[in-house]
């Protein structure tokens, strides 16, 4: 499938409001659950995107255009985003991350990228070559990706609760 601009950028947007309309307002042990050791709480992932359109996706797209497969992407820390998950309440990275997205898109709308962009490639640190059609259509999966485990997390927290029902239910099944 051909990468639409739109339909990504649409994508990208309403994100903030599914996670706003999913989270905001749940009681604090709730947003903090996890898949287990290593795994990210529903704050921790809406702190994650945040920090990933801060440092990630727009700064690799914006290499990629000035220059590139002659520059390597600059490096993501995945996990860069722990930081601002202890300093700040989950209304606070709600409206963070509403705000920053708002800033990305604004500034993808700037970059406009047409057919010939798109299909120009830049040099990923771990996987070489890769387009920006490509970059964007990741951006866009990766909120999909993170919506799911927020489900899936939450989810897990009705496991016992459920019953008998369990065997049922898909988001009870192991990631």
């Amino acid at each position: 499938m051909n990468v639409d601009l739109g339909t990504v950028r649409g994508q990208l947007a309403r994100t903030p409001g599914v996670l706003d309309a999913l989270l905001r307002g749940l009681p604090g042990d709730w947003v903090g659950l996890d898949e287990g050791p290593g795994t990210w709480s529903p704050r921790g992932v809406v702190a994650h995107l945040s920090h990933a359109d801060r440092t990630n996706w727009l700064p690799r797209a914006r290499v990629l255009l000035a220059w590139g497969e002659a520059e390597v992407f600059p490096p993501f820390d995945r996990a860069g985003h722990q930081a601002a998950e202890a300093a700040r309440s989950l209304d606070e990275l709600l409206d963070d991350f509403a705000a920053v997205r708002a800033e990305s898109l604004h500034a993808l709308d700037t970059l406009n990228p047409g057919p010939a962009e798109l299909a120009r490639r830049g040099t990923h640190p771990e996987f070489g070559p890769v387009t920006l059609a490509q970059l964007l259509a990741t951006w866009a999966a990766h909120d999909l990706d993170h919506v799911l485990q927020i489900t899936r997390t939450l989810g897990g927290g009705y496991r016992e609760a459920v019953g008998p029902w369990r065997a049922y239910l898909r988001i009870m099944r192991p990631a």
